[in-house]
């Protein structure tokens, strides 16, 4: 599909649509898990500036590939209704414009991350921006059920730059909590996809509601809010956090899989409750939040 450009253009709005090629919104989820674990790699607030150069370089990086990611998917945006106010659909800038945005921004994010955080944590960046933009965006989205479910990697790896960039190496505390955001994803993500299922249908991207039962659906979203819970439980022994977070993970976890089962319950194989789907959907956000907020004051309790 072309897209045509207006010579209108005002400069707020232009530099509006490259704010909207990161889409900040999701990063601002991923960084919300960033300084949590950071917190809880070394057991109480480390220096501003490492936060800052972390968070910085971590934005920068994941605003990049899904600036990549708006690029290969301008054909398929222009035909969902959720997406086709995007800028390059809108023709706000030009895919080259675009893709030399993305370049620069992971320049800039590898940039920050190799001089003021450290090489681990770097690369860990760019394997996530490849992952992204190859393995979910190129490879999966378009030719599998699967695709969120792999493709949901890429937004767990925050977890392990946050807990590199104050170690400078990874462990078993830091895989338990890419395994938390990894089992997270397909669940809050297949409960906005319920929502939008004839857009994705419309656009042939095969997500699990298009592909798969309404019934079916639902239950793989129970499942993994399960697996799910029993994850964040097992962070606790692990990372040797206190009583708060072992409640705060349990309720969370239950309200979770609440939402989730009642969504399950009500679903028939063609036809799901949309508004408890959005339900667990905005739930999940909240959800994720909390549980890291709450993670992260549980060592500065402890450990004031």
């Amino acid at each position: 599909m072309t897209v045509s450009l207006s010579a209108t253009r005002s400069m707020t709005e232009v530099v509006r649509g490259y704010v909207a090629l990161t889409k900040p919104r999701i990063i601002e989820l991923l960084l919300v898990t960033t300084v949590p674990t950071m917190i809880v790699a070394a057991k109480g607030v480390p220096g501003l500036w490492l936060i800052v150069a972390t968070l910085v370089g971590g934005a920068l990086a994941a605003g990049g590939a899904n600036a990549f990611n708006m690029v290969i998917d301008r054909d398929i945006d222009a035909l969902m209704e959720r997406t086709k106010r995007r800028p390059l659909v809108t023709g706000v800038m030009t895919p080259r414009a675009a893709t030399l945005f993305a370049v620069a921004l992971e320049f800039v994010a590898f940039a920050v991350l190799a001089l003021w955080v450290n090489q681990l944590s770097a690369w860990l960046a760019m394997s996530a921006t490849a992952f992204y933009v190859v393995v979910y965006t190129l490879i999966l989205k378009r030719r599998s059920k699967q695709n969120i479910v792999i493709g949901g990697a890429a937004g767990a790896v925050p977890a392990l730059i946050g807990w590199s960039a104050v170690t400078n190496s990874l462990g078993w505390t830091p895989v338990l909590l890419f395994l938390v955001i990894f089992m997270w994803t397909p669940p809050h993500f297949w409960a906005l996809a319920v929502r939008y299922r004839d857009d994705y249908q419309a656009a042939h991207v095969p997500m699990m509601p298009v592909v798969a039962s309404l019934r079916r659906t639902t239950l793989e979203i129970l499942i993994y809010s399960v697996v799910l819970w029993a994850l964040t439980l097992l962070i606790g022994p692990s990372a040797h956090l206190g009583w708060i977070y072992a409640i705060s993970a349990t309720v969370l976890g239950a309200m979770f899989s609440f939402y989730a089962l009642r969504l399950y319950r009500n679903a028939r194989s063609d036809r799901a409750d949309v508004a408890q789907a959005m339900r667990l959907f905005h739930f999940s956000i909240t959800y994720l939040s909390a549980l890291f907020v709450l993670m992260a004051v549980d060592v500065l309790v402890r450990h004031h």
